[in-house]
Formats: C-alpha cells, sequence, structure tokens
C-alpha cells in the first residue's frame, strides 16, 4: 500500500522477456563487434544496485543492447535515462522500454567514443568539483573492444573536467574484462600493475565490487567480466596533465620487465639519454633498478614533476617520440644503427 502523499516508486510493467526481445527482433550478437549479452536480470540488478541510490537520478547507459540493464535502472525509480547505442539493430527493443516508461527514456543511436557528452543532461546538474559528485551516473556492460579506449577517453575527460565531468564528479560503473579489472584496480607489486593502474587511480577512487562468471552471458566468452565503480579524486594524486603523466607512465611499462630506468630512457633522445635519464631519476628520488610494477604513486608523481620541469626548460623535449627515432634507424643500415637490440626488446616487452 503506498504511503499517503509520497509518490510510489516507479516499475515497469510486465514485458517480454530479454530472451523473448532477442528471438522478437531476431538479434544475434556479433563476435566482430564483441557483444555479449547478459540475460539474468538477478545480474544486471546487482550491476546496477552498484552505482549508489539512484532514485530521482539522471544516467547515461552505454551500450544498452537488448535492454538488460535498462530495465534494472528503471526499476531503480530514476528521473531520466539517457541510452546511447551503436548497434540499429537494438533500437526497435529499446524503444519498446521508452513507450513502457513514459517521459524517462531518451534513446540516441550513436557512438559513445563521439557522442558530446556536455550537453547529456540539464545544466542545473552541475556542482562544483570540491562538491559531493551530482546526481549523474554513468552505467555499461561495455563490448570488450571499447572498453580501454572508451576509460582512456573518460580519465582524460576527468583531467580536463569535461565530457561528462563538465558535471562534476560524476560516477561511473562499468564492466571490463577480469583481467583489465584486475589491472585498473592494481596495486604496487601486483602481477597486474600496468598503466591503467596508474592513469585510473591516480585520478579516480576505483574499486573492482564483484565477478560475473563468462557462463552468465549469451554468447559465452572465454573470459569472466569485473564490475568497476569509479568515482573520479577531488584532487588528482599527480598534479600533471594527462598527456603528460600519459606520456612518462607508458614509457615506464614499455618495458615491464626491465628496471624502471630502461622505460625512462626512451622520454630521451639517443644523443643524451643516459645523461638526462640519471639526471630524472635523481630528482625524482627513485631507485633505477625497482621494476615498473614497484613503482608507487609517489614514484610516479616525482617522475612526471622532473619530466614537466625538464620540459619546461627545453621546449621541445615533450615533443620527442622514441618510436620515430627507432623507425628512422630501422631505415639506415643495421651496422650503423646499433637499434637492432632495441627493436627486439620492445616488441617483447610490449603491454
Amino acid at each position: 500500500m503506498a504511503v499517503p502523499g509520497k509518490a510510489a516508486a516507479f516499475r515497469l510493467p510486465p514485458l517480454p522477456t530479454i530472451g523473448e526481445i532477442i528471438k522478437l527482433f531476431r538479434l544475434r550478437a556479433q563476435k566482430q563487434l564483441s557483444q555479449n549479452f547478459l540475460l539474468d536480470l538477478r545480474l544486471t540488478d546487482k550491476i546496477v544496485r552498484q552505482a549508489g541510490e539512484l532514485t530521482n537520478a539522471h544516467v547515461c547507459e552505454v551500450g544498452p543492447g537488448p535492454g538488460g540493464i535498462t530495465r534494472s535502472i528503471l526499476n531503480a525509480d530514476v528521473a531520466q535515462l539517457l541510452l546511447v547505442e551503436k548497434d540499429a539493430r537494438f533500437i526497435p527493443g529499446l524503444k519498446m522500454l521508452s513507450e513502457a516508461a513514459p517521459g524517462k527514456v531518451h534513446i540516441v543511436h550513436g557512438d559513445i567514443l563521439t557522442y558530446n557528452m556536455e550537453k547529456a543532461f540539464p545544466k542545473h546538474l552541475k556542482k562544483n568539483w570540491e562538491d559531493e559528485p551530482p546526481n549523474i551516473h554513468i552505467i555499461g556492460n561495455l563490448p570488450f573492444s571499447v572498453s580501454t579506449p572508451l576509460i582512456i577517453k573518460w580519465l582524460e575527460n576527468v583531467s580536463n573536467r569535461d565530457g561528462p565531468f563538465f558535471y562534476g564528479r560524476t560516477q561511473m560503473t562499468l564492466t571490463f574484462q577480469k583481467e583489465v579489472g584486475e589491472r585498473l584496480t592494481a596495486k604496487p607489486g601486483g602481477r597486474q600493475r600496468s598503466r591503467l593502474s596508474i592513469m585510473s587511480q591516480h585520478l579516480c577512487s576505483v574499486e573492482n565490487t564483484f565477478i560475473i562468471p563468462g557462463e552468465a552471458f549469451v554468447p559465452q566468452p572465454q573470459v569472466d567480466v569485473a564490475v568497476v565503480h569509479f568515482t573520479p579524486l577531488v584532487q588528482p594524486k599527480i598534479q600533471q596533465p594527462f598527456k603528460l603523466v600519459e606520456k612518462v607512465v607508458q614509457s615506464v611499462f614499455q618495458f615491464r620487465r626491465k628496471y624502471c630506468c630502461r622505460g625512462i630512457g626512451i622520454l630521451f633522445p639517443e644523443r643524451e639519454r643516459l645523461k638526462k635519464t640519471e639526471e630524472l631519476m635523481m630528482a625524482a628520488d627513485v631507485d633505477p633498478t625497482l621494476r615498473p610494477v614497484q613503482l608507487s604513486m609517489s614514484h610516479f608523481s616525482n617522475l612526471c614533476n622532473g619530466y614537466r620541469k625538464m620540459c619546461d626548460e627545453d621546449p621541445n623535449l615533450f615533443a620527442y617520440n622514441y618510436r620515430e627515432e627507432l623507425r628512422q634507424k630501422k631505415r639506415l643500415p643495421k651496422k650503423n644503427t646499433g637499434y637492432s637490440e632495441w627493436i627486439e626488446e620492445e616488441e617483447e616487452e610490449k603491454n
């Protein structure tokens, strides 16, 4: 019985099951798009619960597909739900859900990588960065092929406070391959410590909330799936521009099995590599014999700060590209280069 004076929570009316929707619209997951459907609404409900309290929230769901998570979001009594779906085959089924929730759903047929998120929500929801997160959430069961480039793009948006973070510290609840989820949350010394660990944790509080077994999906992927929750930090742990941090971190992990000084070295041209590498390691107070996975966030912060100072002193330094120098060397006769070892190592040590 409804409480007098209190609006009843919204619930979807009876609808065809997700399995029936798939049959009705003859939907098949496309392997080349790494699509996997989640049909168990208990699991979709659990994913949505990781986002927190969604009553009267504004939510963007990325890649809703046949609409399993969509139903769970709507049953959480959100104010508005924006669906961004690239695959036109899913639009008719999503329109059916929209009709079952009048005035709550807006469907965009488009690519989330290019969609302008700064216009996705009402401007009155915007909060100051130092305030509590706005009542805005991003939720998505991401195709494996897009999950890593998308989270890198959004982490850069966090750093710049634009895109979906134009509104403040918008929270995200997203799925990744289990191994990627482990990388996102890995601590110093952990086997999965990687570029993603540093880039995500220096900007966000990152929590690997639970694992969904692969057999829960149709078709079944060969890996399990992690549900990861992100809340942007008020202050990043590394106080430097995103592109600079990314360049330093990417260089360090280029040779993850070597000493960290090996990766730091490729920030500098060959003619001054040894001298500049030693200078930066000393300025950052980092033991050059540590492996990349052993470096703490404080180590990376010191390295980035030291590299920024060197770039300020030499405006051409940041533009230096190690790979381009390798390509130039490869065009010369091997006896003149001495770089064949480097090329082999680079291939061997790639992330």
